[in-house]
Formats: structure tokens, sequence, C-alpha cells
């Protein structure tokens, strides 16, 4: 389930690192500045902690992880993820799935590291109320792949709630593939696939 939108979430960490930027009330245009200029300083970060080593140790892998999945708010793609089971859910079983997902997403995220040393383009950025939408090209191994990213501005910051890769939508693929265990076997079979996958992914 999860491998099938891997490469989407290798792409995704070409562009947001751990940090936040809180903006103040300002037009589209303006806002839609700020989002690029945060997409290229986290390229840049990222680009940064890679660098040119093909080893790394355990802190540096960490930081890593840290900086190529923060931008992600995993609790709006774990919504969009269950659809309407979410609602079913108790607290704790909604804090365990973010966490398991996020977790899962977080180790693969280092699968492979030449990705983010791809080269980046911004074709087009635009903002419309919350909702950012921004246009990239990204060239990995002389291929481009067009990569949009769907932004909401949560608490002040922008957070990633959906990535389309050359038309396709990360989260409405995760949403078909997970409801459809859930709805066939119920959300305990989903969670023991996904903790058995992350069990495996640790050890």
């Amino acid at each position: 389930m999860v491998n099938r939108f891997f490469y989407t979430w290798l792409i995704l960490g070409l562009m947001f690192s751990a940090g936040s930027v809180a903006f103040a009330q300002s037009s589209s245009d303006e806002k839609a500045a700020e989002v690029r200029e945060l997409l290229v300083e986290r390229d840049q970060e990222i680009k940064r902690v890679v660098g040119d080593r093909s080893t790394f140790t355990d802190e540096q892998r960490e930081r890593l992880k840290n900086v190529v999945n923060g931008g992600i708010d995993f609790e709006a793609m774990a919504r969009t993820a269950l659809g309407p089971f979410w609602a079913d859910l108790s607290t704790d079983e909604r804090d365990e799935f973010v966490n398991v997902f996020s977790s899962i997403v977080r180790n693969q995220s280092l699968s492979n590291l030449d990705v983010y040393r791809s080269e980046v383009s911004f074709e087009k950025i635009t903002v419309s109320g919350d909702t950012a939408r921004a246009v990239t090209t990204t060239v990995y191994r002389g291929v481009p792949t067009t990569v949009e990213y769907v932004l909401g501005l949560k608490n002040g910051s922008w957070r990633v709630n959906d990535i389309i890769l050359d038309d396709v939508s990360t989260a409405e693929g995760y949403a078909r593939s997970f409801q459809t265990v859930v709805r066939r076997r119920g959300f305990e079979s989903l969670m023991e696939s996904l903790r058995k996958k992350l069990a495996t992914m640790e050890s």
C-alpha cells in the first residue's frame, strides 16, 4: 500500500522541511512569494544536509527525516486517507494511525538519498484564501516530472495536504487503498498491516 506512493513522498522531501513559517495577513501575490521563498529555502536546506556524502550517522539520518517530512500535515493526510471511517475512530485510534502512518513515511523517505540532489524548478504558485498550489518540475536521472503541492494555512503556517504527481493525487490514492482494506476487513486489519510494516522497517 504505502510503497505505491513512495516516489511521491521522496519528491516531497525536495521541498519541505521541519521548519514552519508563520505569515501575517497579506495579498495573494505576497503569500505566493512567501510560499516560494519557503520552498526554495527548504530545498537548499535538504541539499546541505544530504551533501555529496554516501554514508550518514544516526544523528544525520534523524535530522534528514525531520527536514524531509516536517512540512507534511500528517493528520490532514490521515483524515483524507480514511475518509468516512475517520469519524468512527476513537481519539486513541486516530492518534495511533497518524503516528504509525507518519513513521512509515519518515522511514521510507531515506530509502533513496540521490533523489534529494535532483534539480527542481518552480513553475507556478497560486494562493486562494488559506489554500496554496505550487507547481514544480523535478528532473531525476534525466526524467522531468511535474509535481503539484496543495498546501493549507494551519495555525499561521503552510502545511502540505496533498501532492499531485503527473495528475495523480497522493491523498486520493491512499484513500482508495486504505479505505478498501477497512471496508473489507475492518480498521484493525489495516492497523495490523501497517504495524507489521513499521516493525519490519525498524528491525
